[in-house]
């Protein structure tokens, strides 16, 4: 479980991105940009994880970010298990990129679990992703922001937790 309260939790960024991922809380945003509170202490206090547009990046440029590594090998993560990932998200604005979770595995195939875009709300919404068996290969699972053409759009994420201890 990850509520980035105080770092990364072995979340690590992908060097083959263009940015990234930036940890903040919304007392730090300039108004217009992100979430008005995190979702775990619904405080402008708490911390998150973010991508906003900017000048800086081009519309569709990258920033991506991967979880620790997960053995299959664990007898919490066997093929036939269920294993989930439940994540909270943000994506508010009018000219909002995409946001793509993949699962990768070590072999660094990767398979498209989730495609969001575009404006999905000015609020917190909840997802749960079913992770698929691959064998016994290990796999990690990557967050993918898009860059999209308004400066002040942003897409955050918060609380992420998978539902075995793999």
């Amino acid at each position: 479980h990850c509520n980035f309260e105080f770092d990364l939790c072995g979340w690590k960024q992908d060097e083959n991105d263009d940015f990234d991922w930036h940890l903040r809380t919304s007392s730090t945003a300039k108004l217009g940009t992100g979430p008005a509170t995190d979702h775990t202490l619904q405080e402008p206090s708490g911390h998150y994880i973010f991508i906003k547009n900017s000048f800086f990046q081009l519309p569709g440029q990258k920033s991506r970010i991967s979880s620790p590594v997960l053995s299959r090998k664990n007898k919490n993560c066997q093929v036939g298990e269920s294993v989930v990932i439940i994540f909270y998200y943000h994506m508010y604005g009018a000219h909002i990129g995409s946001l793509i979770i993949y699962q990768r595995t070590t072999l660094k195939h990767e398979k498209i679990l989730l495609n969001l875009t575009g404006n999905q709300g000015n609020f917190w919404q909840r997802k749960a992703l079913t992770l698929s068996g691959d064998g016994n290969a290990d796999f990690q699972v990557v967050f993918e922001g898009i860059a999209g053409e308004g400066p002040k759009d942003g897409l955050a994420l918060d609380d992420l937790t998978f539902s075995r201890e793999c």
